[in-house]
C-alpha cells in the first residue's frame, strides 16, 4: 500500500482548502453514528418511548377490574405518552454529550482547526442530531400510541388516532423531543463541561417546575405554563388546562432551545477554543 493510501480515503477539500457546509455536515453524522454512546442513548430512548407505553396501559387495565372504573380514572392519550418523560431524559443528556464530550477529550482543538470559522460545526451538530431525533422519535411516539391502544382495547377503551387533537399530539411528542435535543445541545455547547451541562438541562428541566410551588398560587400559575417544560409539553395536551395552546407551547420552548444556541453561537466565536 502507498504512503499516500490513507489521505487518499479522507473527504476532499474544495479549491482553497475549505470546508464547506456539507463536509461539515458529513463529518458531524461521521461523529455521532461513530460513538457506541449516542447509539445507545439513542436505542434507549425509543425502547423508553415505545416500552413504556405499553407497560403503563397493561398495569393499568389490570389495576382497574372493571372497563367502567378504567374509562373513569384513566385517558389512552396520556397513556400512551408516558413514555416521554424518561425517553427525553436520554435525548437531552445525549444533546449535551453531543459536543461537551468533543470539549472533554479535547478533540474540539481538530474540529475547530480543520473549521477555523467554528459556527458551521454548530449548525452542523444541531441539524444532524435534530434530524437523527426526529427520524427516531416520531415514529417512536405514533409506535407508542398504537401500542397502548392494542393493549387498552381489550378492555374497549381506545382512542383513534383520527380523534380530535390525537394525531398533532402524538407526532408532537416527537417533534417535543426534537427540541428538547436541540436544548440539551445549546446548553452543553454554552457550558461546555458534561457534569456541569446535564446537572444545567435536569435542573431547568425537571428542578425549577416544582420549584415554584413555593410562590404565591397566582404567581405560580402565571409562571408555570411558560417554563420550557410546561411549556413544550403542550404539545401533547388535547384537554382544557393550565397550559398555553399547544403549538405556542412548543414554540415557546423551542424558542428557549434558539436562545441558548444563539448564546452559544455568540461564545464559540469569541473564545479561544
Amino acid at each position: 500500500m502507498s504512503a499516500h493510501g490513507p489521505a487518499e480515503r479522507l473527504p476532499r477539500l474544495r479549491a482553497g482548502g475549505r470546508v464547506d457546509q456539507l463536509h461539515v455536515l458529513a463529518f458531524e453524522w461521521t461523529k455521532l453514528r461513530s460513538v457506541r454512546s449516542s447509539a445507545w442513548s439513542l436505542f434507549l430512548a425509543v425502547l423508553f418511548v415505545i416500552g413504556i407505553a405499553g407497560i403503563a396501559a397493561y398495569v393499568q387495565i389490570h389495576h382497574y377490574p372493571s372497563e367502567q372504573a378504567l374509562r373513569a380514572n384513566v385517558h389512552p392519550l396520556p397513556l400512551s405518552l408516558a413514555g416521554v418523560q424518561l425517553g427525553q431524559l436520554a435525548i437531552g443528556v445525549l444533546g449535551v454529550l453531543t459536543i461537551t464530550a468533543e470539549y472533554s477529550t479535547g478533540m474540539i482543538r481538530s474540529t475547530l482547526a480543520a473549521v477555523p470559522k467554528r459556527l458551521p460545526v454548530l449548525w452542523a451538530k444541531a441539524l444532524v442530531y435534530a434530524v437523527v431525533t426526529g427520524l427516531l422519535m416520531v415514529p417512536s411516539a405514533i409506535a407508542a400510541f398504537f401500542l397502548a391502544q392494542a393493549v387498552l382495547s381489550t378492555r374497549h377503551v381506545s382512542l383513534a388516532f383520527g380523534a380530535a387533537g390525537v394525531t398533532r399530539a402524538v407526532a408532537g411528542a416527537g417533534l417535543y423531543l426534537v427540541v428538547v435535543a436541540l436544548f440539551g445541545l445549546g446548553l452543553g455547547a454554552l457550558v461546555r463541561n458534561t457534569a456541569g451541562g446535564i446537572a444545567t438541562f435536569t435542573g431547568i428541566m425537571f428542578v425549577l417546575p416544582p420549584l415554584l410551588d413555593v410562590l404565591p398560587a397566582s404567581w405560580n400559575r402565571a409562571a408555570s405554563p411558560y417554563l420550557p417544560l410546561n411549556a413544550g409539553e403542550s404539545i401533547m395536551q388535547i384537554q382544557p388546562g393550565p397550559h398555553l395552546a399547544p403549538w405556542v407551547g412548543l414554540g415557546v420552548f423551542a424558542a428557549y432551545a434558539a436562545v441558548a444556541i444563539a448564546l452559544a453561537a455568540l461564545l464559540l466565536v469569541r473564545r479561544d477554543v
